[in-house]
């Protein structure tokens, strides 16, 4: 039986039967030792009252398991590759072009939304198949996502390489987000029954795997990317080859007949890590390797989840952990003396409010991780080109994984100290970080430097590990609230949170974007003669906003053309975006602090926790009575 072991505090993934356990779950107790001395600060804050086992036995027990654990984190890491959406955005934007963007190319705007719509999905299949996750366990839950994930990558690919951007909708957008979202929480409230004293801490580190999946997926699409890339053909430089312009496209004349074709200058090149020659390069000719990259994840994940739904099981009704007493009285308030049916939950402000938070505080991780990649190479590959190459924003993307899989397992272990409420609070430090984001790029502009760079990554990648703690941390949350008995439920409707940030907050950007690219082409023409500008382009100035759409101008191509001493306004693109998540982070910490209808502090053991706020528990007019209780568990 596949499970998460949390002995005393020590959380490791592995498989225990419940009717023969291996030596080391019996002898669990035994191996406790006294938790270090700073560690009895929080004690008075702790949901049960048995020893704990110090984290140092953490990696020996991993060991012990270490098989079980690589078969437990199969699903989360499959589904969670899909936080390296960004790595995606570049090939597909070129994937006729390949060098440069061509005119019947897919732009940003129309891309991203993909990642959106996978996400809506999410949030959909999460509310309405929540009920039936539950009734069916995890192993019939994993498996259905292996089929629509890997089927998904499978018909995206197909879109990819047939060119229709509406297959790459269906496949990634609707069935890989009823795989992500059906993989997502088909171990969470199993994992929350196997351990009712660290339910924190438990689905942390379940969810740890696949906050890491993009991490793992990064260098992997990478690597397929350069196995599957053709290089298309090169006619010669600029100045060689006989251009002429018609509806805004380039064309190329080869042996009497006309060729369209794509100009890339050396800084196209280097922004898209291509090892080739300046110059004039014929559409549809090459490929990004894109389609096929599709091909070999989605036989690759579907194998893997597979595997991965094979040993996931369900703790029989009614079983606690060996030693564990449940705490009749708390001294947090927020915990719910009860349990909330998924119908009623929806009928409190306490769901509501919730629900605001969370999609607050996610619009500013789920932006950032959706279009990673194209933020770092628009802000500072232009100002920083020998820092800023494809590898280093692709390493950028895979390291902000890792911090989103290192904030779900600290922020959700954490929260079993601090509380769901508190940790979120900490979470609004997003605000400041968002707001400031922009001045570096200001600063930038004028004096190219790596501090800017640094501080830069720094303040993502914190954002990041709170995006990973916001989820890790809401089924505790919900739990403490609604009850332990609907939690899988409603945590599945409270998703459509996490789909409302994910659909809105890359669109924000990608249109904000948008607005600011405009303005700085119409700026960056205004100072050009027009003379140069005709010839450059081969067509006059009053063309401008069908060159734009047939992607012959761009700031890089203006850029050689411009007055010397005319500063990139690339890194400014994203400033608008930033400010508005910015706002949306500080809409979601007020709806936190409101989740209580009045100001409650409550004092514990010790003076610097002497205000911690807890919200009000739910109302018990809509807990079950027993009756009702065992009416809701025989119609399950």
């Amino acid at each position: 039986m596949v499970m998460l072991v949390i002995a005393d505090g020590v959380a490791v993934v592995g498989a225990v039967s419940h009717q023969l356990r291996p030596w080391w779950w019996q002898q669990r107790l035994h191996l406790a030792k006294p938790l270090p001395s700073f560690s009895s600060l929080f004690s008075s804050l702790a949901p049960q009252s048995r020893q704990r086992m110090p984290l140092t036995k953490l990696l020996y027990l991993v060991k012990l398991s270490h098989t079980r654990l690589t078969t437990v984190g199969l699903v989360q890491v499959s589904v969670g590759s899909v936080y390296a959406w960004s790595v995606f955005n570049s090939p597909l934007t070129k994937e006729l072009g390949v060098v440069a963007a061509a005119a019947d190319d897919w732009t940003l705007s129309q891309v991203l939304p993909i990642f959106s719509t996978c996400a809506l999905t999410l949030g959909l299949t999460t509310a309405i198949f929540g009920p039936w996750a539950e009734r069916k366990g995890p192993r019939t839950v994993a498996t259905a996502a292996g089929v629509a994930w890997g089927g998904g990558l499978a018909l995206t690919g197909i879109g990819t390489i047939l060119h229709e951007l509406p297959l790459l909708y269906l496949g990634y957008g609707v069935l890989g987000g009823i795989g992500w979202g059906l993989g997502y929480i088909s171990p969470v409230s199993t994992l929350m029954r196997w351990f009712p004293d660290r339910r924190g801490l438990a689905t942390g580190l379940a969810l740890t795997a696949f906050g890491g999946g993009a991490m793992l997926a990064t260098p992997i699409n990478e690597a397929l990317f350069s196995t599957f890339f053709e290089m298309p053909t090169y006619l010669g430089a600029v100045d060689t080859v006989d251009l002429f312009t018609e509806a805004g496209r380039r064309f190329a004349t080869i042996d009497g007949n006309a060729v369209e074709v794509v100009t890339a200058s050396v800084s196209d090149l280097a922004s898209a890590g291509i090892d080739g020659q300046p110059g004039v390069y014929v559409v549809g000719s090459g490929s990004t390797g894109a389609g096929k990259t599709f091909f070999a994840l989605g036989g690759t994940y579907f194998v893997a989840m597979l595997a991965g739904a094979l040993g996931q099981r369900v703790p029989p009704e009614g079983w606690k952990p060996k030693g564990y007493v449940e705490t009749i009285e708390s001294n947090n308030k927020l915990i719910t003396k009860g349990n909330v049916h998924y119908n009623d939950a929806m009928r409190t402000p306490q769901f509501y409010l919730l629900w605001m938070a969370v999609a607050g505080n996610a619009v500013a991780g789920v932006t950032v991780m959706s279009c990673a990649k194209n933020i770092m190479t628009d802000v500072f590959g232009s100002a920083l080109p020998h820092i800023v190459t494809g590898t280093f924003a692709a390493g950028y993307v895979a390291a902000l994984s890792g911090v989103n899989m290192l904030g779900r397992l600290g922020w959700a272990a954490g929260s079993d100290y601090l509380g769901r409420k508190n940790t979120y609070f900490v979470f609004g430090l997003g605000i400041p970080i968002m707001a400031g984001l922009p001045t570096l790029t200001n600063y930038l502009i004028e004096n190219p430097a790596s501090t800017p760079l640094y501080i830069f990554c720094a303040g993502t990648a914190l954002t990041m590990s709170f995006y990973g703690g916001i989820f890790s941390v809401l089924p505790a949350y919900l739990a403490d609230i609604f009850g332990q008995k609907h939690v899988g439920a409603i945590h599945g409707r409270q998703l459509t949170a996490w789909s409302a940030a994910a659909l809105g907050g890359p669109l924000l950007l990608s249109k904000l974007r948008s607005l600011s690219y405009q303005s700085a082409v119409n700026d960056l023409v205004g100072k050009c003669e027009t003379d140069v500008f005709q010839k450059k382009f081969g067509a006059p100035v009053e063309t401008l906003p069908q060159l734009i759409d047939t992607k012959t101008v761009t700031i890089s191509s203006l850029m050689e053309i411009v007055p010397a001493g005319t500063l990139d306004p690339t890194p400014t693109l994203y400033n608008t975006a930033l400010y508005s998540m910015a706002g949306l982070l500080t809409c979601a910490v007020i709806c936190n602090s409101m989740i209580s209808s009045a100001a409650e502090f409550y004092s514990i053991a010790f003076e610097f926790n002497k205000y911690i706020c807890h919200c009000r528990p739910v109302d018990p007019k809509y807990m079950l009575k027993p009756q009702q209780q065992a009416q809701v568990q025989n119609r399950e």
